[in-house]
């Protein structure tokens, strides 16, 4: 009988290949050729899971994503009781990518962000992948500020995202005051995800690049997060800083 060849799990060993050899000379450097060798697979095999190279290095985008947002789902599941506070904190510290375990992966995204400055398809799907984590981190917020009571009310949202609408809420306290008439200021998760995201980004970078430790690029995402739940009303969860 023919032997049974699992194609998906080919083209995710290809992928590791991708990453392994963009983290060593960046996507622009990668071929399927050494990318077969890598994966100790033939060239006819690589050839026969993506036709070209784009779009072998458009799956691995996709691949890394993945692995990504598994963890985020990972990180969830195995505390569905904690806040949304505390698992907001712990999925920032996934997405910034601040562990020394994660660091080649942080090197290979990083790479990829550089290369979609020249590749919209590839820009296309780190778009996706961001748009994704954004709303994880939208509706995380939008379930703190519910649980923070019913001191905090609805507010107009000023997004663009999904789920706007109604999810807007309204900060708590002096630091979600208007300091010329001390009225409340509409609190909108998406734009609060947005900054976060683009926050939790360029730590990665930071970290990589040696202007932050880990531990300092750790301190600052909590100094966010501290002033976020401020905002909010919300009580700083006791184990909820980031990572």
């Amino acid at each position: 009988m023919p032997k049974q060849v699992d194609y998906e799990s080919r083209r995710r060993r290809i992928a590791d290949a991708v990453c392994r050899l963009a983290d060593e000379h960046g996507p622009e450097g990668v071929s399927m050729r050494d990318v077969a060798a890598r994966a100790q697979v033939s060239l006819g095999a690589v050839q026969r899971c993506f036709r070209t190279k784009e779009e072998m290095l458009l799956f691995a985008v996709e691949h890394v994503g993945e692995r990504l947002t598994e963890r985020v789902r990972a990180r969830l599941v195995r505390g569905p009781a904690q806040s949304a506070a505390t698992a907001l904190g712990h999925t920032a510290g996934e997405v910034a990518l601040l562990r020394e375990e994660h660091r080649a992966e942080a090197r290979v995204w990083l790479a990829f962000v550089a290369q979609a400055a020249v590749s919209e398809p590839l820009a296309d799907k780190l778009r996706t992948s961001y748009a994704d984590l954004q709303d994880v981190f939208s509706r995380l917020i939008a379930e703190a500020a519910e649980s923070a009571g019913p001191s905090i009310g609805n507010g107009p949202s000023t997004g663009n995202g999904p789920g706007t609408g109604d999810s807007s809420v309204t900060g708590k306290g002096t630091a979600g005051d208007d300091p010329a008439g001390g009225v409340p200021v509409a609190l909108d998760p998406w734009r609060e995800a947005r900054s976060l995201l683009a926050l939790t980004d360029g730590l990665t970078s930071h970290v990589l690049i040696g202007h932050l430790s880990p531990e300092e690029a750790q301190d600052v995402l909590h100094a966010h997060l501290a002033l976020l739940w401020e905002r909010l009303g919300v009580t700083t969860p006791v184990s909820g800083k980031a990572g």
